[in-house]
């Protein structure tokens, strides 16, 4: 009878230990996002839009790398005073949308005056957060992350629900500079790595945007 009645309890404290071991598991093989990042820049907007930064960073090759044509739904996260949005706005043209993607208040704010000022109506600012880029589903034909990749507080998981918003061939570009996440700038050995780990595969990679070749310019697509 002892042993009848002991059997349950062994079973119970059994199942106990497993799920202590998976749940332990779980907790090792989740992605960490614990590297250091750069302050979010929150000074003076207009600071982007230094002449001759077009030729600079080669912006229309960029576009044309990832595709952008006229009718292309475009996202430009980490906008800031939305120097990219605009011109991705104009050569998508009527036919098309580019979603100015920011976490900050004040630069959303500053590019949906600058929409309006400069009539464009195919360019709509997204408020954000540091996880989330808020965009709609199964919509953007390309991305871009210009500068701004080093400051992203959960670059896994935002990559990661960035996914949802893709259509199937959709390109996603990062351009930036190898440093320490701290400076400004992050290796693109960290940048690849990231990517794999939220479900892309790296496609391309150029170092055009800038003489010094300290920038470079990664494309991914979704992993199928």
């Amino acid at each position: 009878m002892s042993n009848s009645r002991s059997f349950p309890r062994y079973l119970y404290g059994l199942a106990i230990c497993l799920i202590s071991v998976s749940f332990a598991s779980a907790q090792t093989t989740a992605p960490s996002e614990t590297r250091k990042t750069s302050t979010p820049y929150a000074g003076d907007l207009s600071i982007f839009d230094t002449p001759g930064r077009d030729e600079k960073l080669q912006i229309n090759r960029v576009m044309d790398i990832l595709n952008i044509h006229p009718g292309t739904t475009v996202a430009d996260i980490g906008a800031g005073g939305g120097w990219f949005s605009v011109r991705a706005a104009r050569r998508v043209g009527e036919g098309g949308m580019v979603y100015a993607v920011d976490i900050n208040p004040a630069a959303v704010q500053y590019i949906s005056q600058r929409a309006e000022k400069e009539k464009l109506n195919n360019l709509k600012t997204v408020l954000s957060t540091p996880d989330d880029p808020k965009l709609p589903p199964h919509a953007i034909d390309a991305v871009l992350l210009l500068k701004v990749y080093h400051e992203v507080a959960k670059p896994v998981t935002l990559m990661t629900n960035l996914r949802a918003s893709l259509k199937p061939d959709a390109k996603i570009g990062i351009i930036d500079r190898n440093g320490d996440a701290e400076n400004h700038g992050v290796n693109r050995d960290i940048v690849i790595r990231e990517m794999q780990r939220a479900g892309y595969r790296l496609v391309q990679q150029e170092d055009f945007v800038k003489s010094d070749r300290v920038d470079y310019f990664l494309v991914f697509s979704v992993k199928r």
